[in-house]
C-alpha cells in the first residue's frame, strides 16, 4: 500500500452547509490519489447542543472537559450527526467513504486521560476524556484503504472495558498519523496556519518556536492542542506535518497531496 495521508478537519469546516459540498468533492478526488484517513471535529455543534440542553461548556487549553451529562451529547453529535452527514456528502460526490469512530475494532484504543497540566501549570481533571494508546498499526484502517475506501473517523473512543470517552480530534489525528507511519499529517481549520503575535502566518515552526508561542500565550487555546498533537506526530516519525487553512477545498486537497503552492496559508512544523 502507498504511504498514507492523514487529514484532520476542524469542526468549522464540516459543519457549514455552504462549504460541505465543495469539501466533500475535494475529498472524493483526493481519495482516488492514494490512501487517505480523515479525522474530524465538531465543536460548534457540540456547543450548540450543550446550550440547548442547558449545560455549560468548559475547555482547558483547547481540550473539552467532559462530565457524565456532556458525554452523550458529544457522542451523538460527533459519531452521529457530523460523521454521518459528512460521509454521505463524500459518497454523494463520488467518493467511497466509511464512517467510523476510534472505538471501532482497534482503530484507536484509549485510556482515560490523566489530569491535564495547563500552560499556567495548573492541574485539571478533564473528566471522561480519552488518551490514545499506541498499540501498533490499526488493522481495520489498512483493510479499508487497501480496498479503496476512505475511513472518516469521529473522535469517540472506548477503553478495553467498553467505557466511551471523548477524544480531542487533533490528538487522535496525531496519534493515528504516527501509528499508520503516515507520510503526511495535515491539520486543517479556519485560520491560515499558525499566526505570530502580529497575526501573520509563520511559514515554519520549530520545537523552540512552539514552546515560545504557548509560554507567551500567543497560541490560542485550540492551537495549543493542535501543536501538541503535531509534536506527537513528529515524535512518531511523521516527517511532513502542516497546520493549514482548510477554507479553500481545492488548496487543501492540493496541500494534502503534497502540492504545496506557496500561498502562505499554512505552517510546516519541524522537529
Amino acid at each position: 500500500m502507498k504511504p498514507v495521508t492523514v487529514l484532520k478537519l476542524g469542526g468549522e469546516l464540516v459543519e457549514d452547509p455552504a462549504r460541505i459540498g465543495a469539501l466533500a468533492r475535494a475529498i472524493a478526488r483526493l481519495g482516488t490519489r492514494g490512501p487517505l484517513v480523515i479525522v474530524h471535529g465538531g465543536g460548534r455543534e457540540i456547543d450548540a447542543a450543550l446550550a440547548q440542553a442547558g449545560l455549560p461548556k468548559r475547555q482547558v487549553d483547547g481540550l473539552r472537559v467532559t462530565d457524565a451529562a456532556t458525554l452523550p451529547i458529544v457522542v451523538g453529535v460527533l459519531a452521529g450527526e457530523v460523521n454521518t452527514r459528512f460521509v454521505a456528502a463524500i459518497n454523494a460526490a463520488g467518493g467511497a467513504a466509511v464512517g467510523l469512530t476510534a472505538a471501532d475494532a482497534g482503530v484507536a484504543p484509549v485510556t482515560r486521560a490523566p489530569a491535564h497540566r495547563t500552560a499556567r501549570g495548573e492541574r485539571v481533571d478533564l473528566g471522561l476524556v480519552g488518551r490514545p494508546v499506541s498499540t501498533g498499526t490499526p488493522a481495520l484502517l489498512g483493510v479499508l484503504m487497501r480496498a479503496g475506501f476512505v475511513p472518516v473517523v469521529a473522535s469517540i473512543g472506548a477503553t478495553r472495558q467498553g467505557t466511551l470517552l471523548n477524544v480531542n480530534a487533533d490528538t487522535l489525528a496525531g496519534s493515528l498519523a504516527a501509528r499508520l507511519k503516515a507520510r503526511r499529517l495535515i491539520v486543517a481549520g479556519g485560520t491560515a496556519g499558525v499566526l505570530d503575535a502580529g497575526g501573520r502566518t509563520m511559514p515554519s515552526l520549530s520545537a523552540r518556536d512552539r514552546r515560545r508561542l504557548v509560554a507567551t500565550g500567543t497560541a490560542s487555546a485550540g492551537m495549543v492542542a493542535k501543536l501538541a498533537a503535531c509534536q506527537a506526530a513528529l515524535a512518531g516519525g511523521v516527517r511532513d506535518v502542516v497546520i493549514a487553512d482548510g477554507r479553500d477545498p481545492r488548496r487543501l486537497a492540493a496541500l494534502a497531496a503534497g502540492e504545496h503552492d506557496g500561498d502562505g496559508a499554512w505552517t510546516r512544523l519541524i522537529a
